[in-house]
């Protein structure tokens, strides 16, 4: 089977050809810099972009893999969630090529595919699912963070999620009160990287309730007051890496506190972590260190699959049609508030 997906759910244009369970290509056209100006992804400014790009990232997609639309045998696009006016982009392209190629067409929940990142693995990138094995999956990214138990393949049920900010977004948002530039998740893990963790104490919200929910939003305004309170200390470079470890280490010890906990409930053999928050240097390192003192095995997607991307789209929509036949018809349309069931 010989596939080709597309992403636009926020500000990455994807497209990537899948064949028999392998990447063949995965192009993305990032929107970070356009966006930095205004600290934020711009709905409208992205839809453009996604309009903009399309063809030439689905043209360098074919070329890398070296077919033609006509070779392919099914089309799937990103169904939701994610802004509305960016997914409709994506979503209506897939299916016009589709209906033209007459092939099947998939709509797939973004959340979902990022369920299953971890799983693809190799280079090039590859399907891994004869090492599948049940497990709990943390999705956290900008704005999701949520536990997933994955019973079997195609086989899962949410567990808890945020009942406020993302983890991405507590980076986020934190880094900016710092002054940090755009994307500040990523510079605040960079900078934490030469800094104590142990220097200052922030709160880590839920960490022992009972349920498998997350609650960042008093984090970032703790942040918040403990900058109003201490007007000159960002001025040191010292101190401000040791303020970025502080709130690293806080929210990376809710994620994987909650995350093995659930994993030890439910007795599963194995953990895995999607989403782009899940490229940060301190959350890798303490899930693996976690993992390994339960005696649980870690799946991390890869960094270049942990953010937005079609792959993922790609192989999650060849084992649906694959397993079950699932398809969409021509008439469906976007779910921009889909949530993951």
């Amino acid at each position: 089977m010989t596939l080709l997906a597309i992403e636009s759910s926020c500000d990455e244009t994807s497209v990537a050809i899948i064949r028999d369970g392998s990447v063949l290509s995965n192009r993305v056209a990032s929107q970070i810099k356009m966006h930095a100006e205004y600290g934020g992804v711009v709905p409208e400014l992205a839809s453009r972009e996604h309009l903009k790009n399309f063809l030439p990232i689905a043209n360098a997609a074919f070329a890398d893999a070296g077919i033609t639309a006509s070779s392919l045998d099914a089309v799937a696009a990103t169904r939701g969630p994610g802004l509305p006016s960016a997914l409709l982009i994506g979503y209506h392209a897939g299916q016009a090529l589709a209906f033209v190629l007459e092939k099947p067409f998939l709509g797939i929940h973004h959340h979902e595919a990022h369920l299953y990142s971890p799983w693809i693995a190799g280079d090039p990138p590859r399907a891994d699912f004869d090492s599948f094995r049940p497990s709990v999956s943390l999705i956290v990214s900008g704005g999701h963070t949520m536990l997933v138990h994955v019973e079997a393949e195609l086989k899962h049920r949410l567990l808890g999620s945020t009942v406020d900010d993302a983890a991405g977004e507590c980076f986020d948002k934190t880094a900016k009160l710092m002054g940090l530039p755009y994307p500040g998740g990523p510079e605040l893990d960079r900078l934490a990287e030469r800094g104590d963790a142990n220097a200052y104490s922030f709160p880590t919200p839920l960490i022992h309730d009972k349920s498998d929910d997350f609650s960042f939003s008093g984090l970032k305004t703790a942040v918040r007051y403990f900058l109003r309170d201490h007007p000159r200390l960002l001025d040191r470079d010292q101190s401000l890496f040791d303020v970025c470890a502080s709130i690293r280490a806080a929210i990376v010890k809710v994620l994987v506190s909650k995350t093995i906990r659930a994993a030890l409930r439910l007795r599963v053999p194995c953990v895995t972590a999607s989403g782009g928050v899940t490229c940060n240097l301190e959350l890798r390192r303490e899930l693996l260190r976690a993992c390994e003192s339960a005696g649980l095995t870690l799946r991390l997607a890869s960094n270049a699959l942990c953010t937005d991307n079609a792959a993922m789209i790609g192989i999650l929509a060849e084992r649906k049609l694959l397993a079950r036949g699932i398809l969409t018809s021509y008439d469906d349309d976007i779910v921009p508030g889909w949530s993951l069931g």
